[in-house]
């Protein structure tokens, strides 16, 4: 029996819904071989990786470190913008397979970030023929926008959400007796790390979720407008907790891509609705 839901495309044969399991078990091999090939690649690398790049946002000569006091210096604002040093800080393991564990943790995550842009390619490639004409039409570009908003929100949470993140952590400290201190082991950094990164490439999606949304009819540009101030609102509490300084100018910084995005969340959600709204009068005409 076939299933039409699965393939709105006429120019596309019909296949039934066993032919659509095995489609999609290949399409699933495909994205693990090629997270699996990253992975390997980056476990031979693994020390210049670890060194360089995962430990990267608790390094004092860190690029967003030294980009950021430069920046404040010039802008004649002093040192609003330096973070407070991380020099003291040392993972440290607590079993004996720890840091081999970490390294394949590390690997297997390093290969899905680089491979996301073919595991993505490969999940359009099995909904694309469900999808019909017209809709084919208005998702045209959506491999190079899904893959531009992730890596962009991987960058962010990379070079300013994680040394902020990391350096207002370290150096917080509870109580005035200097009876307490900080040992954070490597296996939790990098899971703070992974989800800073990973929740970052997926809040970037906020303009591509707004499309969909609006495209559907469950969101309306009017809705996204009303509720704006709650969502400035929520977007600056997240950014006083995530910057190591109560200064106006730390927390703009982190706050401001966010705003942006809602914006543009906006401006999407409109002309998708004033091209639904132009669609529904040439349907009714």
């Amino acid at each position: 029996m076939a299933f039409k839901l699965f393939n709105r495309n006429p120019d596309q044969p019909e296949m039934s819904f066993i032919d659509h399991l095995e489609a999609l078990r290949w399409h699933i091999v495909r994205s693990v071989l090629a997270v699996v090939v990253v992975a390997i690649f980056v476990f031979i690398k693994i020390d210049w990786i670890f060194d360089n790049i995962i430990a990267g946002p608790i390094h004092s000569n860190f690029v967003s470190y030294t980009a950021l006091c430069k920046f404040g210096r010039a802008i004649h604002i002093g040192d609003a913008l330096c973070m407070q040093s991380v020099d003291s800080l040392k993972l440290q393991t607590t079993t004996f397979g720890s840091q081999f564990l970490s390294s394949i943790t590390i690997a297997f995550i390093g290969g899905f970030i680089v491979a996301f842009p073919y595991i993505f390619w490969e999940f359009w490639r099995f909904v694309k023929p469900a999808l019909s004409p017209k809709e084919l039409k208005s998702s045209r570009g959506a491999i190079f926008w899904v893959t531009f908003f992730f890596l962009l929100g991987i960058a962010f949470g990379y070079f300013l959400l994680a040394p902020f993140t990391f350096s207002f952590l370290w150096n917080y400290r509870l109580g005035v007796a200097g009876i307490l201190e900080t040992r954070p082991t490597l296996d939790d950094y990098i899971e703070n790390l992974t989800d800073i990164l990973i929740g970052s490439g997926i809040a970037f999606q906020l303009p591509l979720i707004s499309y969909v949304l609006t495209s559907i009819g469950l969101v309306t540009p009017s809705f996204l407008r009303i509720y704006r101030k709650y969502a400035y609102v929520a977007i600056l509490i997240i950014a006083a907790v995530i910057t190591p300084s109560p200064d106006w100018m730390s927390q703009t910084i982190v706050a401001l891509p966010l705003f942006i995005l809602y914006e543009i969340s906006i401006r999407i959600s409109s002309r998708v609705m004033k091209r639904r709204e132009k669609r529904d009068k040439e349907e009714w005409s």
